[in-house]
């Protein structure tokens, strides 16, 4: 693989981050604000976009921004794992500042100047985790990640939201501060580094597989953006923040920065042959699965429409948990990939229900009957994210539910093969049914709901966008199902 110091990776997370200024002086004139918002994303995606071809080719961007301890500096490295997370990222907040707008202004919601700004804050540290050289630079922006996103989630400022911004920290801190920083500590005590390699540092270091297996779960639950069981409860009580936060911090950003960082000590510090050898991919596998069985459970029985999207992102999330966890090809392939599916799919989702809250005022699915004859746009975008996420041809969720399918066959690890088809098929429980009231079930107040409409351009247009994205991603995988291939075999 070729390597190449470079500015770029840098100039990629800082665009945003130096992005706060304007915005914050610019908190007067909404207009201002808002267009310094798309122009930041816009730039901030063309960034990222322009390291993609290099990549493809095998090589990776470089640069040491500082040397702390011996051998630990804070560095960056584009490479195809991170590339694949960060194109995704930054491609779907441009679509979530501009839903953002529609949004916010149709309910006059209060704090925009600092909700743009944490925003903006908040996908710096995104692109920052997917850039990161080592579990060090890669923890700090993880910390910066937690930070920021606290305006966002307590944005309501009542005591709702403000419980429910203690419990974020409470399990995001707790857990990376608790359980990740003393695993990365002991590794590197046995490695003598944290930088990312390929078949990982650990292997040869002498530890005992008890401690290897440790050090694993340790990982595991010390990332808790990733939403894995019993360290979710933070996830569900974060949907009290605005819509456009559920879907791009917590349908996007937050959760695949946990996800992503749990895949990193997979491939990177464990390596997959390690795991192999001391037979370590069967805790992973248990985790997730009994994350996404239980989850998916869940879901059934929230009748909020946004906690059960929660829910549903919860499973979601081990999936790619679980592909990785196979320590198969395909599997493993199907794991990254489902990254990329998986954000369209959710993200189309949250978007709706953002739209039907807009249009309708409705937060509970039992309140919707009839709403989609008066909202087909939206609720036809909803049905294109859910067969994603459901995992049905011919959306681009079908294409990692695939893979995942084909590498539980390939590890002969039938009872996982299992596990992925109970899982589908409460997918398509907890979702098809409110696609089904909304189109088919007559409203209980029909004179009432005659006034309903579409929600504002701001608000359908974005959602339409990731929804076509999905259908997209099924005819044209190519870029991202060669940037997972080159993430498992530079």
């Amino acid at each position: 693989m070729a390597y190449a110091s470079s500015i770029w990776p840098l100039a990629a997370i800082g665009i945003s981050l130096l992005g706060t200024i304007p915005i914050m002086l610019s908190g007067r004139s909404p207009n201002l604000r808002e267009s310094w918002t798309l122009l930041i994303a816009i730039g901030k995606f063309l960034l990222v976009a322009s390291m993609l071809p290099a990549v493809l080719d095998g090589a990776s961007y470089n640069f040491v921004i500082a040397e702390v301890f011996p051998g630990v500096p804070i560095a960056l490295r584009v490479d195809a794992m991170g590339m694949l997370f960060a194109l995704v990222a930054s491609f779907l907040w441009i679509w979530t500042s501009v839903y953002s707008i529609g949004y916010m202004r149709a309910l006059e919601e209060h704090g925009q100047t600092r909700y743009y700004a944490s925003f903006a804050l908040a996908i710096s540290a995104t692109i920052g985790v997917a850039f990161s050289a080592n579990l060090f630079t890669l923890y700090l922006f993880y910390e910066v990640l937690s930070l920021s996103t606290y305006p966002l989630v307590a944005h309501e400022q009542n005591a709702e939201a403000r419980y429910s911004g203690r419990k974020y920290l409470t399990y995001i801190l707790g857990t990376s501060i608790g359980l990740a920083l003393p695993a990365m500590l002991i590794t590197y005590s046995l490695a003598g580094t944290l930088d990312f390699q390929v078949g990982g540092v650990l292997t040869g270091s002498g530890a005992s597989p008890q401690l290897l297996a440790l050090l694993l779960i340790m990982f595991l639950f010390g990332f808790a953006k990733a939403g894995l069981m019993p360290f979710h409860g933070w996830l569900p009580a974060a949907m009290v923040a605005p819509t456009p936060v559920s879907s791009f911090l917590h349908g996007v950003a937050v959760v695949k920065v946990g996800v992503f960082s749990i895949l990193r000590v997979i491939f990177h510090i464990f390596g997959p042959n390690l795991l192999l050898e001391i037979n370590l991919g069967a805790i992973i596998t248990t985790i997730a699965s009994v994350t996404l069985l239980v989850a998916s459970l869940v879901a059934l029985t929230q009748d909020s429409l946004k906690r059960r999207l929660a829910y549903s992102t919860i499973g979601q999330l081990s999936y790619m948990i679980l592909g990785a966890g196979m320590l198969s090809a395909a599997g493993m392939t199907g794991g990254i990939l489902h990254i990329a599916m998986h954000a369209f799919g959710k993200i189309t989702l949250f978007f709706c229900a953002g739209a039907i809250y807009v249009a309708a005022g409705k937060k509970y699915i039992s309140q919707m009957d009839g709403l989609g004859r008066r909202m087909p746009l939206t609720y036809m975008a909803f049905l294109l994210g859910s067969l994603s996420i459901i995992g049905m041809p011919p959306l681009g969720g079908f294409i990692s539910k695939w893979n995942l399918v084909i590498g539980a066959v390939n590890s002969d690890q039938l009872i996982l093969l299992l596990v992925l088809l109970v899982s589908s098929l409460l997918n398509a429980a907890y979702f098809l049914p409110i696609v089904y009231r909304g189109f088919f079930a007559k409203a209980a107040e029909e004179t009432t709901e005659s006034g309903i409409k579409e929600a504002p351009l701001f608000c359908l247009i974005p959602l339409g966008v990731t929804a076509c994205g999905s259908l997209a991603l099924f005819f044209y995988p190519d870029i991202f199902l060669r940037l997972a291939q080159l993430a498992l075999f530079p």
